[in-house]
């Protein structure tokens, strides 16, 4: 028997596994459909079981009051209470929603206005549906019951990360699931997905619809009665058929396909007409329509008060032809005038009972005039052709009426008639009515060649960080433990060679405390074994899917099991940055091409490049960029770029390089003042930082020098668009110069006289590069001061302050002047060094920078950045060029 601690490791290890096996994304998501599906047909359930109750309430005698009161009041009080529902909480809820998911389903990367589908919206479109359809507006569930399985399963996807790939299926499933369990068709649920909101037929998509259709539509169907409230005649069980009839169903077909195209611009037209001419808001909106269509119903026979009982009165073909008329002409006007309103409501249904009106219309007049047709199978086969022209959607229609009367019979005649009227309904208002409502909201329509999130398109290899800082897999954890202390970065790829071998975190870390063990103990016996990885040819989508699923920050990618690249969170942004702007991989730069070029003497032990822009500061830069190149035996290379529009070809494009030259003649000058080699070069661009990019790859760069203004206004950004994609991606060690005010007023040729500097240490290879560069920043002999420093949350951190002061003794050794270390104190870095510089009379910060993700900076605070403009020093950052930390360690 085994021991109870090994049982229980060998339960936990089963558990574990089993949790994984869940955890597969497409395992995850036919459960998660399966759940989605259960919420919609229960929220189609209450809200069909509501209008019921309220309805029924509402034709019953209350109060005594007459018909012609009873009918105008409710439809009043139930729009103004639906319209101030809708106005307060959830303002998107107007209509049938139908448009509303398909707008975030279609170009949700695009979107110029934000959809929100949240709990808050499908409780707010279940109350006032329930509310402006129980109030006898002539308006269905069935477009809400869609717009409501969408927004509950958007707010599932929320509570569950996923990739935005998945989330998409995952509404896709929930508006699948709403629509079976509003009519009982799950074939249609998932046809209509397919057909008009996704155009997608991936076998994700029809596995997540499929079985959210279905569940959806079996608890609707449990819970809420049977089909769509059609009661056929049970003397006639089937259609009834024959080739006689064709021409007539021909007719049928013309006629829909018109008054279907008639009907989506009367929609589009009220719709504008009582949002300019109405302006009393939309509870009053509501509120209005609802009284004039409680009054003009309570005029019309007693049939006409509950839709329900009107469907079945036209269905069963006991109206004359009196009365159809009637039926066709009041609520073809009644529903125009209501969804215009932005009453919360479907056309689904009215589309329906117009169709069926229709049909039966032609169908008695068939039968009274040549003696065929059977007015039932005209009816349901006009029902099915009116709804599918108007939506467009002939398929759906076709199986929509199949499934309520599960009759075969009637597939025929509903082809027939479904397709003319669709092709006739596109010549009198071509494209989707759902397309037509986003526009006039002022939304972008959804674009349907690029129907797909354009993360799927992108891959990692596209985006991913080819420089990796990675640890040695016989390093041990007391060095490990170092590496961490002196670097940014919460996490390291472990590499056996280039071999991927796993992964360290802080986390790992912190098992520490709990088993301690020596120092010398190699990092195997601590690391991730198993890390969570990307291949570099897997789309943008699965990487953001594994990021967000196992809440981690970074991704290590590989080939195979060679460890080609990392990504993070920051990466994806940028990607989905340039996807929005137009700036992304489907419109491929062009190389930089040089105009002018002068070389000197290649003499010196490397090259420092300096990309010159401003010509106010460019002098300070070029001094100090000339102080750094002496005391490093460097060549200088000055870069000038001038920008040109992304159509034009740089090697085509005629520029003037008279100001360029201008530019450049001061580094000429400084050669000669400090007997250094400069070489310059002009080059034409579509991108600043992908020019300097290929210049330091061509020149082999050794430094990169730049100049910065000490901010952006650019959202997402941190440095600026150049700098922050230098930063990323330049394989040199960079510094970013922002000079302080009274540097810039006294802006001479000559190099700043930057005499007491503050050095915040916060470990990490940053700093220890930035020391590198002070023998040769650091000016004015003895009158120079160095103060270091480091800032702590509490006085009880005694290894550290022993770092800090072991350092400033190393550095004293190398800088001809006092250097100093204190610690300071304070729960934000930014505000303890920004108070130090208050109290002293500092000339320059030096700080050190990472490659740390963009959103993550952005999240917590970008330290550099922040200094930078609460100082008015000089501030230079400095970021360590693709050393492994590893080595650095050694």
């Amino acid at each position: 028997m085994k021991p109870w601690h090994l049982s229980w490791a060998t339960g936990s290890s089963r558990f574990h596994h089993l949790y994984l096996y869940f955890l597969e994304p497409r395992r995850l998501a036919l459960i998660e459909a399966g759940f989605i599906g259960l919420v919609s047909g229960l929220a189609a359930v209450i809200l069909r079981q509501g209008i019921a109750w309220l309805g029924g309430w509402r034709v019953q005698e209350f109060l005594g009051l007459p018909v012609g009161l009873k009918l105008p009041l409710f439809g009043a009080l139930g729009g103004c209470l639906a319209g101030w529902l809708i106005q307060r909480f959830a303002p998107d809820a107007t209509g049938s929603g139908v448009s509303h998911v398909k707008a975030e389903l279609g170009s949700s990367q695009r979107l110029q206005k934000a959809l929100s589908l949240n709990l808050r919206l499908a409780v707010v479109k279940l109350l006032s549906t329930m509310l402006v359809s129980g109030s006898g507006m002539p308006l269905g569930r069935q477009g809400p019951t869609v717009h409501m399985g969408a927004a509950l399963a958007a707010s599932m996807s929320r509570w569950m990360p996923t990739s935005p790939g998945y989330r998409r299926q995952t509404i896709a499933a929930g508006a699948a699931a709403g629509l079976a369990a509003g009519f009982n068709a799950p074939i249609a649920g998932v046809l209509f997905v397919v057909e008009e909101l996704l155009q997608d037929v991936s076998s994700l998509t029809l596995g997540t619809a499929i079985l959210a259709s279905f569940i959806g539509a079996v608890v609707s169907g449990l819970l809420g009665g049977g089909p769509w409230d059609v009661t056929l005649d049970p003397n006639t069980p089937t259609a009834q058929f024959s080739p006689m009839d064709i021409p007539s169903l021909l007719f049928l077909g013309v006629i829909t396909g018109i008054c279907s195209g008639w009907f989506n611009r009367g929609i589009l037209a009220s719709l504008t007409w009582q949002r300019r001419y109405l302006a009393i808001g939309l509870p009053g909106r509501i509120a209005l329509v609802g009284c004039l269509s409680g009054a003009t119903i309570s005029l019309l026979p007693l049939e006409f008060h509950d839709n329900a009982g009107l469907r079945d009165f036209l269905t069963t073909g006991e109206a004359g032809l009196g009365l159809i008329a009637i039926v066709l002409v009041v609520n073809f006007a009644l529903t125009l005038l209501v969804y215009g309103s932005g009453a919360s409501g479907g056309l689904f249904a009215p589309t329906l009972v117009l169709g069926s009106a229709l049909g039966s219309l032609v169908g008695l007049s068939s039968q009274l005039l040549f003696n065929v047709g059977d007015p039932q199978t005209f009816a349901l086969a006009g029902m099915g052709a009116f709804f599918g022209a108007v939506a467009k959607v002939p398929i759906t229609a076709i199986v929509i009426v199949f499934e309520i009367t599960r009759d075969f019979n009637l597939v025929l005649p509903l082809m027939i008639v479904s397709v003319l009227a669709y092709v006739v309904a596109e010549q009198v208002s071509a494209g989707s009515l759902y397309d037509r409502l986003l526009e006039l909201r002022g939304w972008e329509t959804p674009a349907t060649e690029d129907n797909t999130s354009g993360l799927l398109k992108i891959r990692v290899n596209d985006v991913m960080q080819r420089q990796v800082e990675t640890v040695e897999s016989d390093l041990s954890i007391g060095e490990v433990l170092q590496v961490f202390r002196r670097s940014p970065y919460g996490g390291f790829p472990v590499v056996q060679e280039t071999r991927l071998v796993g992964m360290i975190t802080e986390t790992d870390l912190m098992k520490l405390t709990q088993t301690p063990l020596s120092d010398d103990t190699p990092i195997s016996e601590l690391m991730m074994p198993q890390p969570v990885m990307v291949s570099s040819e897997d789309p943008l989508m699965q990487a953001l899917y594994l990021l967000e699923r196992h809440q981690i920050s970074r991704l290590p990618v590989v080939d195979g099991r060679r460890l080609v690249g990392i990504i993070t969170h920051s990466d994806i942004v940028q990607a989905e940055a340039r996807q929005l702007t137009g700036h992304g991989r489907s419109q491929k730069l062009e190389p930089s091409y040089p105009v002018y070029v002068t070389r000197a003497p290649a003499t010196g032990r490397g090259r420092l490049l300096v990309p010159l822009a401003n010509p106010k500061t460019a002098p300070l830069l070029l001094q100090f960029a000339g102080a750094i190149a002496a005391a490093n035996d460097y060549e200088l290379e000055c870069l000038q770029v001038i920008p040109v529009p992304r159509h034009r070809s740089p090697s085509e494009t005629p520029v003037r390089i008279t100001h360029s030259r201008r530019l450049l003649q001061t580094a000429l000058r400084l050669s000669r003042e400090w007997q250094i080699p400069v070489h310059t070069q002009i080059r034409v661009a579509h991108d600043v930082s992908a020019a300097v990019l290929e210049t330091i790859q061509e020149r082999h760069i050794n430094s990169l020098l730049m100049g910065w203004k000490g901010g952006t206004h650019t959202p997402g950004r941190i440095f600026g668009d150049v700098a922050d994609t230098l930063l990323r991606q330049a394989p040199c060690q960079m510094v970013l110069v922002k000079w302080g005010s009274q540097v810039v007023e006294n802006a001479e040729p000559r190099q700043p006289q930057l005499q007491r500097w503050l050095i915040p240490l916060g470990g990490g290879v940053n700093a220890l590069a930035g020391l590198e560069l002070l023998s040769a920043l650091v000016t004015g002999g003895d009158r120079s001061f160095v103060q270091l420093c480091q800032v702590f949350r509490d006085r009880e951190s005694t290894e550290e302050i022993t770092f800090l002061k072991s350092t400033a003794r190393l550095l004293e050794r190398r800088l001809p002047c006092p250097v100093t270390a204190t610690p300071i104190y304070g729960s934000s870095v930014v505000d303890a060094v920004l108070e130090e510089t208050r109290g002293q009379d500092y000339d320059a910060i030096l700080l050190g920078a990472s490659r740390q993700g963009v959103l993550q900076q952005a999240l917590h605070g970008n330290i550099p950045r922040a200094i930078a403009r609460g100082s008015n020093c000089t501030t230079i950052v400095v970021r360590h060029g693709t050393l492994a930390a590893g080595e650095i360690m050694r």
